[in-house]
């Protein structure tokens, strides 16, 4: 591409006094933008401070020959804005650091410039400087580590450094001056000193900082100074800026600032002369603010969107597909044109200006140089350009961003109107309902006893009162969304959620009246509604490779305590998610129960990994040594339930008496017996995002009474020498979840030779009888509907495959409906019984969300439970399960030779 360098140089002479008088101080960079040496230009220029005689002198002299040779460059279209921007912000960096180490050092010379930082914020932190900005940094130190003289304080010497770097940066001289420097985004502003502590500012940020601030540090990076140090303090303010739950207050807090800033700018609010690139409507801030939105409000549920550049951040967001991506096109072509214009304001005489000239010809004058013919001809491009901004910003803000405080909001009905709503809707007692909810807003629930709960709450009654009329069970729905904000501090977010969001009220109905083990996951974590607002919170979860990946994916700076949170938080999202997908009838409960077995496997793969790193950090490793990890049971089999726990094993490999090599040693039976308790605490031990799993490692060797861990000849031989027939039984459905390839090889070879030795048929018989008959009297069923437990439910099938496999060495696969499908195949079972056990299994996995007691649930669970078995009705439902449980006791007869009998 060809790039007019001349009529750069003759527009910039021509049409911008500040670059005429730059060109005229630097001859010798002139010669190069004049010969087409851009790239030379600008190693020019970053050398033009060599040998000034002090740090600001050095500076300024840079300062003014990169802006020179940026303008040149940008006005012969050789650089592109991110390349202005970048090398722009680039310098403010090394400007602030140069200027840090200079303060530092004039009070204590050749001191390392440690505990002092500047965070950069904004279009710096952004790396988007415009041609004459000012940087709003805000700048911190460490008491602790500060260079000081013996007798300074370190506040006083933290002040005196602050006071050196801004003269530095901001005095002006014959040359220029480097940067005009705001510290008012500081903390405080208005009485706090120049620098601040970092514990006064993180105190500030964890207590009492204002909306405004999130969105400022949306853009925030260590820029200068002791950079580690402030990396750690933005690692540890992230919760502060990315919140973990989708924060639809962004919309309102942002429009709030949108209306206060378009109230207070008395320019014209469309292009013309005066009009402000910046802060009119469809300028710069309003591209800015609705990327930040969508950041704030996503950001702390995907860490992709945590982006610092505005058009970066749009790109990201069409990628998340959470804006259209021929809006986030127009908006990010419209922003970067205004960036490109706005620095041809500041070009003229190098003021931070905005705003297009009142005058006709100084306009005439940017607009040419810029390369158009005059200024109406600006404006003209300037309409179509905010127009097209100013919509889509306008839509974004009037669909979710009104002030639930406004004065224009409709009341919620109360007193007589609300009662006389509630017999509109249909609830049966509309009064007691009205006083209950009268209650609510006079502080019996936490949750409303503020004024921004109470109009957040008010915003959405009425619809939400409707969604509770139209389920199932509207009291039921009632009762436990009462329960559920009880026990929430603060619900504003939860609220905003669902006035952005209506389509979520008729599904929290719906969850709240049929499914009390989704309705108490929702009182603990309101926020497990997040991910109900994009359609792939319906799809089933992926392998477990992908899902393990998923769920050990973190951010810099995270621990092995804050990935146990991040694990609880994912677990807990997927199971709702699949909970859902089961009472909305969207998926076979069979497809569910594995879904929930995939999750359960990646949780396993990730905090198994985690807990064995952090072992190894004060213990080492073992050579040629290695944990697994059994599966048992449900988990074995590779179905779940919502109420399932995980039955585990714990084996190693190598030598029993080999040691490890870490700083604590530890012989290795000891070392992974205590890693299996590492593992186990991972994934049962509840920490601040709640518990995750029950885990059960009574099937291990000596049960109970056994070490937690054995290696893996101990389980070969007490396998083949010590095990009772249950516990041979048991592995039929084990399977290794976490291991080394060659060691799960081996364990499998175990396995398949121990369920594969030759059996007295008789004695086999004998204790699969007695057993059974020992469960059925000292575990029996729960109700009428506990198919697992009752004659002729799932245990029965299970009894009747552990009984033929072992005896006949058929279906050895840990799976019970494989295993039942090469049974058949055999002939060793009827056809039926696959088909009986697929319904029970249904059954189960369904009823341990509407039916969790294994009673009958309310009618409309009862229609839920139904569809999920594939029948038409209840009645359908409760005829099929007899069938199914008649075809298990003939093939128990078949099997055994004696009568089942069902007593339910």
């Amino acid at each position: 591409m060809t790039h007019d360098w001349t009529g750069a140089l003759t527009r910039a002479r021509a049409h911008a006094p500040f670059l005429a008088h730059g060109l005229d101080r630097l001859p010798a960079l002139e010669a190069r933008l004049a010969a087409g040496d851009g790239a030379g230009a600008l190693v020019w220029a970053k050398r033009a401070g060599d040998g000034a005689e002090t740090v600001g002198s050095a500076l300024r002299r840079e300062k003014l020959a990169l802006a020179v040779a940026l303008a040149v460059g940008d006005l012969a279209g050789a650089f592109p804005l991110l390349t202005v921007t970048g090398e722009l912000s680039t310098f403010a960096d090394r400007a602030l650091d140069v200027a840090i180490a200079d303060a530092i050092r004039a009070r204590v010379p050749d001191a390392d410039p440690t505990g002092f930082l500047a965070l950069a914020l904004g279009k710096h932190g952004a790396q988007e400087l415009n041609y004459s900005s000012d940087i709003d940094p805000i700048l911190l130190y460490d008491p602790a580590l500060l260079p000081r003289r013996p007798r300074d304080e370190p506040g006083e010497a933290a002040q005196r450094v602050a006071r050196t770097l801004m003269e530095t940066m901001s005095h002006v001289t014959h040359e220029g001056y480097v940067f005009r420097v705001d510290l008012r985004l500081r903390p405080a502003s208005e009485v706090s000193p120049l620098a601040i502590g970092i514990d006064a500012a993180l105190s500030h940020y964890e207590s009492s900082a204002l909306a405004w601030e999130r969105a400022a540090f949306i853009r925030a990076r260590a820029c200068a100074g002791d950079i580690a140090a402030g990396e750690q303090f933005l690692a540890a303010i992230r919760p502060f800026v990315w919140r973990k739950s989708l924060d639809f207050g962004a919309i309102t807090e942002i429009g709030r600032l949108t209306n206060r800033i378009r109230a207070s700018h008395s320019g014209p609010q469309r292009p013309g002369p005066g009009f402000d690139l910046k802060k009119g409507r469809g300028g710069i801030r309003e591209v800015e603010f609705f990327a930040q939105t969508h950041q704030l409000i996503h950001g702390g549920r995907n860490p992709a969107l945590r982006l610092r550049g505005t058009r970066a951040s749009l790109d990201a967001l069409a990628a998340a597909g959470l804006v259209d991506p021929d809006d986030t096109r127009v908006l990010g072509d419209s922003y970067d044109r205004l960036r490109q214009l706005e620095h041809r304001l500041q070009m003229v005489a190098d003021q931070q200006t905005h705003s297009l000239p009142l005058d006709s010809a100084a306009l005439d004058a940017v607009a040419r140089l810029d390369g158009l013919e005059d200024g109406a001809a600006l404006v003209a491009e300037l309409e179509a350009i905010t127009d097209a901004v100013g919509a889509r910003y306008d839509t974004l803000i009037a669909q979710h961003g009104h002030d639930p405080g406004a004065s224009t909001l409709v009341a919620a009905p109360q007193g007589d109107a609300l009662e006389d709503e509630l017999g509109r809707l249909g609830f049966a007692d509309p009064a007691a309902l009205s006083a209950r909810i009268e209650g609510w807003r006079l502080g019996k629930l936490r949750a409303l006893r503020s004024e921004a709960g109470r109009a957040a709450f008010e915003a959405i009654q009425l619809p939400l009162l409707s969604a509770f009329a139209a389920a199932p069970e509207p009291m039921r729905a009632v009762l436990r969304w009462e329960e559920l904000l009880a026990g929430l501090p603060s619900a504003v977010n939860l609220f905003r959620l669902l006035e952005a969001r209506p389509a979520l009220l008729e599904l929290l109905a719906r969850i709240l009246s049929l499914a009390a083990p989704l309705a108490d996951a929702l009182a603990r974590r309101a926020d497990l509604l997040d991910p109900l607002i994009d359609a792939s919170a319906f799809d089933l979860p992926p392998a477990v490779e992908a899902l393990a990946a998923e769920f050990a994916r973190g951010e810099d700076g995270d621990d092995y305590e804050r990935l146990l949170d991040r694990v609880r938080r994912k677990v807990g999202e997927r199971r709702f998610a699949l909970g859902v997908q089961l009472i909305e009838g969207a998926r076979d409960p069979l497809e569910i129960g594995q879904g929930l077995c995939r999750v359960a496997e990646a949780a396993l793969t990730v905090l198994a990994d985690a807990a064995a790193a952090e072992f190894a950090r004060a213990h080492g490793r073992i050579a040629g040594s290695a944990m697994l990890v059994m599966g048992y049971g449900r988990l074995g089999g590779g179905v779940l339930t919502h109420a399932s726990d995980l039955d585990l094993v714990f084996l190693f490999s190598g030598d029993s008496a080999a040691e490890s090599d870490g700083a604590r040693p530890l012989g290795a039976t000891l070392y992974y017996n205590r890693l299996a308790q590492r593992i186990s605490a991972a994934l049962s031990v509840p920490t601040a995002e709640g518990a995750l799993y029950e885990v059960d490692t009574r099937l291990r060797p000596s049960g109970a009474q056994g070490p937690l861990a054995v290696s893996l000849d101990s389980f070969a031989r007490y396998q083949h020498e010590s095990a009772w027939t249950w516990e041979h039984m048991a592995l039929a459905r084990a399977r290794v979840l976490h291991g080394q390839p060659d060691d799960r090889r081996e364990a499998e070879r175990i396995v398949r030779e121990v369920l594969t030795v030759p059996r007295d048929s008789a004695k086999l018989r004998t204790d699969v009888l007695h057993m059974r008959g020992e469960m059925a009297r000292h575990k029996p069923d729960k109700g009428p509907l506990d198919v697992k437990l009752m004659r002729g439910g799932l245990v029965d099938i299970e009894f009747i495959a552990h009984f033929l496999q072992l005896r006949d060495g058929t279906g050895l696969v840990p799976s019970l409906p494989g295993a039942l499908a090469q049974l058949a195949d055999a002939g060793l079972v009827p056809a039926a019984l696959r088909t009986a056990h697929a319904m029970l299994a249904r059954f189960l996995i369904a009823a341990r969300l509407l039916a969790p007691d294994a009673h009958e649930p309310s009618l409309a669970a009862r229609a839920v439970l139904a569809k999920a078995c594939q029948c038409g009705d209840w009645g359908e439902a409760m005829a099929v399960l007899a069938d199914a449980r008649a075809v298990v006791a003939a093939c128990w007869a078949a099997t055994f030779g004696e009568d089942l009998e069902l007593n339910r």
